[in-house]
């Protein structure tokens, strides 16, 4: 398998008030992100959770699984849900053993092995306090440019707040994991079923208020690989057919009753392509002249086109990227 992913959760702490949802989100995260939305496998995922089966999640145990996880040269996810902590030195994650003098593993420890790994692409989705530091070395910042970021090419992060910023629960999870969760299920998913990290990030932005917590996105990526694939809103086979179908860009199709397979005079070609425009109204691919009801189109001899959505997968299909 070419996508692995560590999932840490800690709601359990020796000397930190212990949290409440922690646990839940992590364990919910590695459900959806083990299988695509058809049941297919997605990442190999190894669940870290405290309380829970597994040994005390102390700094050299998460530092033996970062150190693990890193030396590999697919695709990597890391998720951590827990105590975040932050000094003159930068950000902590905050282990079980952690304590206010002695936190737990620096975020520039992380960065460190991330930046140096083979891995293809890195993802870090972190819902913790402060974890907006991430990527933002000490020696990087200075009164004049604060927040510089050093990530090297292939590395994304989504974190729950800004650098100076708690990461709020709310009915036993955290608000930002169940904006995530939410995206990938399906609500940040485009017209392909493909569901990235900057869909993910869009989608959980979208959903807080300027007097919420807020998210931050930074990334080095040249490309944006789905981090899961959800049910299509119109199939490959059929975005395909789309410069077929409407040969220039800008083409209009005047529709009449042979589209319709109730009316006299039906055609069966066009009742096909007829349900073809139905799938590409239903996903925004396709404008009507006379309001979105195909219908009394095909009834009043009106014209279909593709919208400026549809153009952009026209030119997908035409030049083979689909």
């Amino acid at each position: 398998m070419s996508k692995r992913a560590l999932i840490v959760g800690i709601d359990e702490y020796d000397e930190l008030n212990n949290l409440a949802g922690c646990v839940a989100d992590a364990e919910t995260i590695k459900e959806v992100l083990s299988r695509h939305e058809n049941g297919d496998i997605n990442f190999d995922c190894q669940l870290l959770v405290k309380p829970g089966l597994c040994q005390r999640i102390t700094k050299v145990v998460l530092r033996e699984r970062w150190v693990d996880l890193f030396d590999f040269d697919g695709d990597i996810l890391f998720y951590f849900s827990g105590h975040g902590a932050y000094s003159e030195t930068g950000g902590f994650f905050v282990t079980q053993d952690g304590s206010r003098g002695d936190p737990g593993l620096a975020m520039n420890d992380l960065l460190t092995l991330a930046n140096k790994s083979k891995a293809k692409s890195i993802l870090f989705i972190l819902d913790c306090c402060f974890s907006g530091e991430l990527g933002n070395p000490p020696n990087l910042q200075t009164p004049y440019a604060l927040e510089q970021a050093q990530l090297r090419r292939g590395v994304t992060i989504l974190a729950a707040s800004r650098p100076t910023e708690p990461s709020v629960e709310v009915g036993g999870h955290g608000v930002f994991t169940d904006l995530v969760l939410g995206a990938m299920r399906g609500g940040a998913s485009d017209v392909r079923g493909r569901i990235s990290a900057a869909s993910i990030y869009a989608y959980v932005e979208a959903a807080l208020g300027p007097w919420d917590q807020r998210p931050l996105y930074k990334t080095h990526a040249s490309s944006l690989p789905p981090v899961r694939l959800c049910s299509p809103c119109v199939q490959d086979t059929i975005l395909r057919k789309i410069p077929e179908i409407f040969i220039t860009i800008d083409s209009k199709i005047v529709l009449d009753r042979s589209y319709e397979e109730t009316e006299r005079g039906a055609i069966k070609e066009n009742v096909e392509l007829f349900k073809i425009f139905k799938r590409l109204r239903d996903a925004r691919l396709l404008c009507i002249e006379c309001g979105d009801d195909l219908y009394w189109a095909a009834l009043k001899e009106k014209s279909v086109q593709l919208t400026p959505l549809g153009q952009f997968y026209w030119r997908l299909a035409k030049e083979g990227r689909i």
